[in-house]
Formats: structure tokens, sequence, C-alpha cells
């Protein structure tokens, strides 16, 4: 299981990293919503706390496996008897039920001193690259995988279903959501759908007690708790003040990358260049 989440992060998260950060352009830059990059040695935390996230995240999966083969769920593989009526129904009603515990979890990390202990690390990174998804303490992403292991136990849940859920269904939010960039046709400004920009937001300006903006996918949680940001500092009205001008561009630092591909940089910290 760990494998197979070290190769979705590997596929999705550096595949859209090396297209928005090895290699940005101006055109795509118009769209980040932070102008400034972060630093390799930033990127190289993410991607470091991302693996203890990802064995971390292993053991909820494992269980409900485990659970299966035993007999001791009402997990099950294939269409079954269930019908695809059931499947479908069971793919939307398990989305809603874990992005609210997503949300509420979150919320609490913020709002409990003893959760936010664990839960500011994933703070550091204030300006998040797509390897931050599961940049996360251990706690948290353990707490985060349970669902994977608790729906089987409460309802028949088909498990191929459920791992594509979590595996690629919410792990590709998760990267779209700390991508740093914006979408055309999907901006900070939608009514329902929290969109990069809101988790940018959060990463940036949600401390102790300021819970901003700590819903996944839907946005309807934080409105009724009360914990949107309503000043706005998105792309599209950065562009709309011309921030994203071509001479802001050219004046831009652009970060070089290629230090982590060196295994020395890895185990100090430092590229060649800053010895």
């Amino acid at each position: 299981i760990s494998v197979l989440a070290l190769l979705s992060v590997v596929l999705l998260s550096g595949s859209v990293f090396w297209a928005y950060y090895v290699r940005p352009s101006y055109d795509k830059w118009q769209y980040k919503i932070n102008p400034k990059f972060p630093t390799p040695q930033d990127v190289r935390l993410e991607i470091k706390q991302t693996l203890k996230g990802i064995v971390a995240a292993a053991f909820a999966p494992s269980l409900s496996l485990y659970l299966s083969q035993q007999g001791r769920s009402q997990a099950y593989c294939g269409v079954g008897e269930h019908g695809w009526g059931y499947l479908a129904g069971s793919f939307l009603v398990t989305w809603v039920v874990a992005d609210f515990f997503e949300f509420a979890y979150h919320y609490l990390g913020h709002s409990v001193t003893a959760m936010w202990q664990v839960h500011k690390h994933h703070h550091r990174f204030y300006n998040p690259s797509p390897f931050s998804v599961i940049a996360d303490e251990a706690p948290d992403q353990f707490v985060r995988a349970l669902p994977m292991a608790i729906f089987p136990l409460i309802a028949p849940i088909n498990m191929d279903m459920l791992f594509l859920q979590f595996g690629v269904f919410f792990y590709a939010y998760g990267v779209y959501l700390h991508w740093g960039y914006e979408l055309e046709g999907l901006d900070a400004h939608h009514p329902w759908i929290n969109t990069s920009y809101q988790h940018y937001a959060h990463h940036a300006l949600s401390i102790m007690n300021k819970p901003y903006h700590t819903g996944f996918y839907i946005k309807l949680w934080d409105q009724i708790a009360g914990s949107t940001l309503e000043k706005c500092s998105c792309s599209k009205c950065a562009r709309a003040k011309g921030e994203r001008s071509l001479e802001a561009w050219q004046k831009l630092e652009k970060p070089d990358y290629s230090p982590l591909l060196s295994p020395s940089f890895w185990l100090s910290g430092e590229s060649r260049k800053q010895a």
C-alpha cells in the first residue's frame, strides 16, 4: 500500500511540479496565487514529511483489508449483489461524509491546542507545492485515513472503489489544492467549491484559533462554521490590479530545483552552489 501511495505521489505531484515549478512560464505564472516560488529546501522538507505521511496513512487501509479477509467487515469487491446503483450511491455518500470528516478534523486541528501542536508542522509550508498534499505529521495522516477502515464496518463498501476514491480521487484534488496556481474556469469566487486559492489562503493565514478554509472539496462546511475569508488576493484579482505583468515576471527569482536530484542535497539540505 505504501508503494502504491508513493507511486501516486510521484505521478501526480511529480508531474505537476515539473510542469509548473521546474518549467514555469509567464503564461502559467499569471495564474500563480503567490507570485514567489518555494525554495528547493522547502520542497525537500515537503517530500520528507510526505514520506512519513505515506507510512502513517497505510495503517487504516491495511487494517481494512485484514478485517475484510477475516470476514469482520462488510467490504466486498466487484459489483456483486449490490449492483451499479449502490456502487455509485456509496461513492457519493462516502465522498460527502469523508469530506465533512476532513473538514471537522482539520477545523479542530486549529481549535484544540494539543491538535494544533501536531498540525502546525504542515503550516511550515506557507507557500506550498504539489508535494505538500500529505506533508503532515504521522498522527494527522493516521487519523485522516481512518474512514478507509471505518466505512466498511458500518455498511457494505466496495474496496476497489474506496481505494480509488482515496488514492486517486482525493489525492488528485489535494494536488490541485496545493498546486499554487488557479484554473481559469474555477476561480476563488466559486460559491460552493473550495479552490486552490482557498487552500493557499489556509496555508498562509490559518493559525491556532483562526481556522480559515479547513474544508477540502465543499465550501459549505466553512460557510456554516464562519471560517471563510472575505478579503480576496487570488490571481484573478491580482491580474485585474496589474500585479502579474511581464516586467514583474522578468524580475522574479526562479529557483533552480535541480539539487532535488542530488543525494548530497537530501542529506545536508545544501546545494553545491550554496556550499
